[in-house]
């Protein structure tokens, strides 16, 4: 019988193994891919194209298992935000990567001043060796293969440390993985806190962190002892900004749909809304119609999804009674008015307007289904908002005005942007995803992802014939002479 989880059964036909033995062997694994690349430093395309070509024929063979195993850890995923939010995606990047990773892997020549020809020069990418990926449980599929994807593109081994928090599919992952690479290619490593602790203690040549901005710290502080250069892909208060002319007939549903996606649980979700002041009930009247309309029902509902466990929900749920109690009004979206109690941890969209800074859902990241609404005087408030506060992981703008767009993509910092839409700048494969600050640092996606997993090596090229010679000693007046015009003319 098969020892991994059993979406249907939620339980393991095996004990799991225990802490220790899982960091033994995954020291070993780290060894053995080390290895494993000192003999290929410089995997061919033929080579890195196939790995990539394997990742999509895992992805296509297992996407109902993924889809299952996703959904019994959640309690309820929607299959078909699974199908567009993590097989889709992963499909789409992994296919990008082999259609350029030819252009991507040439050297590139680049310029050589005058006065240091006939030489020439160039950047040749080369992979950097073993690189760690650790991946959060919100979109457990495609936060950990879309980043592993880029590495093996570069021509680096993987190692993978998927989130605790979803054991199924951690262990799903595990076994089809192996199914289709080596553990001197690609490796998942499942296991507690205490195996990502020391996962991330090892001495990768990258690490890749997905998740929240506190244990990003710590995940720099493990990788500062070794040097290890990182990625962290945090999250952060996203806001949406209404333009005042904005027509919110439309806006509404767009912001709806980014926010609901997976329950909120999505890392790029606009964290909260600043509206003009005068038009806060329409904005409320709109989003209350595009959420009923997208969600008729909630708990029988297979399009929407669930809470991923009770220790998130009871905090979101934290997180309305605070605001509710410092003045807040909340509005919960329930159409066909099912109480609480009969949805389990499917939480409905919840709307709280008249917020403020001193309220818990205005410090922290929400990650679900409540969306604070924030009023606004001058679009110059709006933006001195968002200013005041860390920087976002994403930022939305909703509006016609090209003279106010513009004012608010060059006056505030964010990860990415997207304008009159939400979240979709992430699905683009010609950006780079990637923070800013409290967000993050470094990013990846498409080409960025490549370079991220690379080393860019600077080459010069001396030719026979040059006058590199003038610049020895013994110094003289030649030298004071060349000197002197360089420093005049170049």
């Amino acid at each position: 019988m098969n020892d991994r989880l059993d979406p249907r059964l939620g339980q393991s036909a095996s004990p799991p193994a225990d802490a220790a033995s899982i960091i033994a062997r995954m020291e070993k694994t780290f060894a053995a891919q080390r290895a494993a690349f000192a003999l290929d430093m410089d995997p061919s395309r033929e080579a890195r194209r196939d790995r990539l070509s394997r990742l999509l024929a895992l992805t296509e063979k297992h996407q109902d298992a993924i889809a299952d195993a996703i959904s019994a850890d959640f309690g309820h995923r929607s299959r078909h935000e699974t199908d567009l939010a993590e097989i889709f995606i992963v499909l789409s990047a992994v296919r990008h990567m082999r259609r350029h990773l030819g252009r991507w892997m040439r050297p590139r020549r680049v310029a050589t001043p005058l006065h240091m020809q006939p030489a020439r020069s160039e950047l040749i990418p080369q992979p950097l060796g073993v690189v760690g990926v650790i991946s959060p449980w919100n979109y457990p599929y495609q936060l950990g293969m879309v980043p592993a994807a880029a590495a093996l593109a570069a021509g680096n081994r993987v190692m993978l440390k998927p989130s605790e928090l979803t054991p199924r599919f951690s262990e799903l992952l595990q076994e089809i993985v192996a199914e289709f690479f080596a553990v001197e290619e690609f490796a998942v490593i499942p296991g507690d806190v205490e195996v990502g602790r020391a996962f991330s203690k090892l001495p990768f040549d990258h690490l890749l962190f997905t998740g929240s901005t506190a244990v990003g710290k710590q995940i720099a502080l493990a990788a500062a002892e070794n040097l290890t250069p990182v990625t962290l892909e945090l999250g952060g208060k996203s806001p949406a900004i209404i333009d005042i002319d904005c027509d919110i007939a439309v806006a509404a549903p767009r912001i709806a749909y980014g926010k609901l996606l997976n329950a909120g649980q999505t890392c790029i979700a606009p964290d909260y809304v600043l509206v003009p002041r005068a038009r806060v009930d329409e904005f409320v009247a709109e989003t209350q119609q595009a959420v009923t309309a997208m969600y008729p029902s909630l708990a029988a509902n297979p399009d929407y999804t669930s809470i991923v466990n009770d220790r998130h929900r009871d905090r979101l749920t934290r997180l309305v009674e605070d605001a509710k109690a410092q003045g807040a009004t909340v509005i919960r979206i329930a159409p066909t008015g099912e109480q609480p109690a009969a949805l389990g941890r499917k939480m409905p969209a919840t709307l709280l307007v008249g917020v403020d800074d001193d309220m818990a859902v205005m410090r922290e990241e929400i990650f679900g289904p409540v969306l604070p609404i924030l009023a606004y005087d001058t679009p110059d408030d709006a933006i001195a908002y968002v200013n005041r506060h860390p920087r976002p992981l994403a930022l939305y703008w909703f509006g016609d005005d090209k003279t106010r767009r513009d004012q608010v993509l060059h006056s505030t910092i964010s990860g990415g942007v997207t304008v009159n839409d939400t979240c979709w700048h992430f699905a683009q494969e010609n950006l780079p995803f990637g923070g800013v600050g409290a967000s993050g640092m470094g990013a990846y996606h498409g080409e960025q992802g490549f370079r991220t997993f690379s080393k860019d090596k600077p080459v010069f090229h001396q030719t026979g014939v040059n006058a590199f010679g003038l610049f020895r000693p013994p110094y003289g007046r030649p030298f004071e002479t060349l000197v002197a015009l360089l420093k005049r003319y170049f």
